[in-house]
C-alpha cells in the first residue's frame, strides 16, 4: 500500500468518492470542503483527516488535487493566506479537476512554486463513483507522470493534451460535442414517439448502429421514460457552455449548434430544472 500524502479539496458529487478511491487505494488521504460537515462524514467513511482550510489540507501533502465549482470558487481555495497554495510543500505538484477556463488554469500556473496540472474530467457522477473518469491533462509532462499512477485510483484514462490550459480546452470541445450529442437524441426520440414508434425499441435497435453513442446507451431510455436523476445537472452544463463560447469568442471558432442548444437549456432552466440532468433537454420537445 502506497504511504504517499495526498489532499483532496472539494467534496461535491464528484470530488467525494474521486476522495474516497485514493484512499481506498492506500494514499494518506486528507480532505478539505467549505462545509466542515461533509469532510467530516468523508473522513469517517473512508478513515482518513480532515481540515478546516485549504492550506492545512495541503501541508505536508505530495499531491494536492481540487474539484471546486468554477473559476471564483478556485480562486478562493488557491489563493491567499489559507490557500492551498500557502500550504503546497516544495516537490509537490498542484492538480485541478474543476472544469474551469483556460485563463484561470494560467494564472495558477503563473502564480504557482509547484507545478500544476489542469486536469477536468469526464463521466459524470456515475464514473467518479466507480472509478472510471476520463481526465483531460495540460502541463509538464514530467508532473504529469508523476501524479498519473495517483489519478488511475479513479480513472480509466488519463492524457496529456499539452501545455496548461490543453486540459481545459479539451473538456470544452467535450461539451460542445455532448451538446451537440443530447439534442440530436431528444429531437430523435420525440419524433419517434410522435411517429407512433415504440421508442425504446427504437434505441435498442439504432444504438448498435452508425447512430449509437453513449448518451443513446446510457439516457436513451431514461429520457424516454422522463427521468432525469443521473448527476450531471443543467445548471453546470450551462456554466461549462458559458465558458465553451467565451473561448470561441477570443479563438474565433463558430459554435452555431452549441450556442443554441445553451438556450434551450435556458428554457429547461425556466421550466424549474436546473438540477435535472443534461438529458432533460428532450423536455422542452416533450411538453409541447
Amino acid at each position: 500500500m502506497s504511504k504517499q500524502k495526498v489532499a483532496f479539496i472539494g467534496l461535491g458529487v464528484m470530488g467525494y468518492p474521486m476522495a474516497g478511491h485514493l484512499a481506498k487505494a492506500g494514499y494518506q488521504t486528507r480532505v478539505y470542503n467549505r462545509t466542515a460537515a461533509k469532510a467530516e462524514k468523508w473522513s469517517q467513511e473512508y478513515a482518513g483527516d480532515f481540515a478546516l482550510t485549504p492550506r492545512e489540507a495541503a501541508a505536508d501533502a505530495d499531491f494536492v488535487f481540487m474539484c471546486v465549482g468554477n473559476d471564483a470558487d478556485l480562486r478562493s481555495v488557491v489563493f491567499g493566506d489559507d490557500g492551498a497554495l500557502a500550504g503546497c510543500k516544495q516537490g509537490s505538484i498542484l492538480i485541478d479537476h474543476t472544469t474551469a477556463s483556460a485563463n484561470v488554469a494560467r494564472e495558477i500556473a503563473e502564480k504557482s512554486h509547484v507545478p500544476f496540472l489542469d486536469a477536468p474530467v469526464s463521466g459524470g457522477q456515475a464514473g467518479a463513483e466507480n472509478g472510471v473518469l476520463t481526465v483531460m491533462i495540460g502541463g509538464d509532462q514530467s508532473a504529469f507522470e508523476m501524479v498519473r499512477p495517483v489519478i488511475m485510483s479513479y480513472a480509466r484514462a488519463a492524457e496529456l493534451l499539452g501545455d496548461v490550459g490543453a486540459g481545459q480546452l479539451t473538456k470544452m470541445v467535450n461539451q460542445i460535442c455532448i451538446a451537440g450529442l443530447v439534442q440530436g437524441l431528444s429531437e430523435g426520440l420525440d419524433f419517434a414517439q410522435r411517429a407512433g414508434l415504440d421508442g425504446h425499441k427504437v434505441v435498442e435497435v439504432i444504438s448498435k448502429g452508425a447512430a449509437g453513442s453513449w448518451q443513446m446507451e446510457n439516457r436513451g431510455n431514461t429520457m424516454l421514460d422522463d427521468e432525469f436523476e443521473f448527476g450531471f445537472a443543467v445548471d453546470w452544463m450551462r456554466k461549462d457552455l458559458a465558458i465553451c463560447l467565451e473561448e470561441a469568442e477570443r479563438n474565433g471558432a463558430e459554435l452555431p449548434i452549441t450556442r443554441i442548444v445553451n438556450d434551450f437549456y435556458g428554457e429547461v432552466q425556466a421550466m424549474g430544472g436546473g438540477r435535472w440532468d443534461t438529458s432533460s433537454l428532450i423536455r422542452r420537445l416533450t411538453r409541447k
